[in-house]
């Protein structure tokens, strides 16, 4: 029964839905499991990040649909170091003015949407940070950045359902 969940969160991961991260999340396991296993679980990253010492972190963002992005660090020896998942209070605080794009994208991922305001010559960065439900609306982290490519500032917003 596990192998079988295991292929079938394999194949709904390949496909792009992100249902079974809290299983591969819980099963892999840092200082044990292997490059080769992220892989089989995750799939490919949808982009990697060089580490100064030499390891690589791997971005698995499951934006636009999905309030999560997984930065998984995979050491020189091809071992799992670490999991985060980057989308959350403690991430969006180190966010800071001054910042380019590609620092902020290393930090939280690929953003759920980008849109360049006219009057405020900013582009604003968005990541979905809360689904929402029945209940409540989905909630948004922003980041916006000024012509030269800075960050000039960072807020957040319930997109309110008609």
């Amino acid at each position: 029964m596990k192998k079988l969940l295991s292929m079938l969160c394999a194949l709904l991961t390949a496909i792009g839905l992100p249902g079974c991260d809290y299983v591969n999340v819980k099963e892999l396991q840092p200082g044990v499991s292997t490059a080769v296993e992220v892989r089989q679980r995750f799939g490919p990253p949808q982009h990697e990040w060089r580490n100064e010492e030499g390891s690589v972190t791997w971005e698995y963002s499951r934006q636009p649909e999905g309030a999560e992005c997984y930065m998984i660090t995979i050491g020189r020896d091809q071992v799992l170091q670490s999991i985060e998942q980057v989308i959350n209070e403690q991430t969006f605080a180190r966010v800071e003015r001054g910042m380019t794009p590609e620092q902020v994208r290393r930090m939280l991922g690929r953003p759920a949407s980008s849109q360049y305001f006219q009057l405020k010559q900013e582009t604003v960065w968005e990541w979905l940070m809360e689904r929402g439900s029945t209940l409540n609306d989905p909630t948004y982290f922003t980041v916006s950045f000024n012509p030269e490519g800075r960050v000039v500032g960072t807020g957040r917003y319930t997109k309110l359902r008609p």
